[in-house]
């Protein structure tokens, strides 16, 4: 069985191949190119450097979300259009459930975290031992996230991760929080052999290409403008 996955859901863009149980492929860049103009050459350059086909992919995965709005939709795009070029179908993959199985076993809890601005953050908390969801993805302040994931680890430590660990180090270092612990560089971001391995584990949720869409945690921008001129033309 061959997968393939894409990740475009953050800063960085990110290509596996998963065939069989062994990662045959893993790609991450972090450049500035936009994430439209990299996803289909790294994905070229997977089958090419492999000698796996496009043709022979079993399942089409991608970090459907939660993530940056356009980064998502550009990645859910072109999983959407490689897989129904193939007749074959999709694996939509959480992002921070994937970013929380990128830091191996941990004897704590894992709590994955994107910048969301404005202070808050998209995440969850996963126990770092089993992999179960303590706390669902959402939109959250950062205070409140912190005060929820030391409560759910116990006395145990809290290991963050991610581009919003990376934005918000300093507030979160001023907590004085001693369960803090904080992934380093190799560790802070999403590894797409760790989403691959995850989209393997759930073929379960495998959709149709017309079916796949973007997994978001709050509405884009623009509807959110939109909600609020419409509301003020109501009042």
């Amino acid at each position: 069985m061959l997968i393939y996955l894409l990740d475009t859901s953050g800063p960085t863009a990110g290509v596996a191949l998963w065939q069989d149980g062994t990662i045959r492929y893993e790609a991450v860049v972090n450049h500035h190119m936009t994430h439209s103009e990299a996803a289909l050459p790294m994905t070229e350059e997977a089958y090419q450097k492999t000698g796996l086909t496009l043709a022979k992919t079993d399942y089409f995965a991608v970090i459907a979300g939660p993530g940056s709005f356009t980064g998502v939709r550009i990645g859910v795009t072109t999983v959407k259009a490689l897989a129904k070029a193939e007749n074959k179908p999709c694996i939509p993959v959480s992002a921070l459930e994937a970013m929380s199985r990128s830091q191996g076993r941990f004897d704590g809890v894992v709590c994955p975290m994107q910048n969301a601005r404005r202070g808050q953050v998209y995440a969850a908390v996963f126990d770092g031992l089993t992999g179960a969801n303590l706390l669902e993805d959402q939109p959250i302040a950062l205070d409140d996230l912190i005060v929820q994931a030391v409560q759910l680890a116990a006395g145990r430590p809290v290991l963050l991760t991610g581009d919003g660990m990376t934005a918000y180090r300093g507030d979160l270092e001023q907590m004085g929080r001693p369960e803090l612990v904080f992934a380093d560089a190799s560790h802070a971001y999403l590894r797409p052999a760790s989403a691959v391995v995850l989209a393997a584990e759930q073929i379960g949720r495998a959709v149709n290409a017309d079916v796949l869409k973007p997994y978001y945690l709050r509405p884009p921008q623009a509807v959110r403008q939109r909600n609020l001129v419409e509301k003020a033309e109501h009042e």
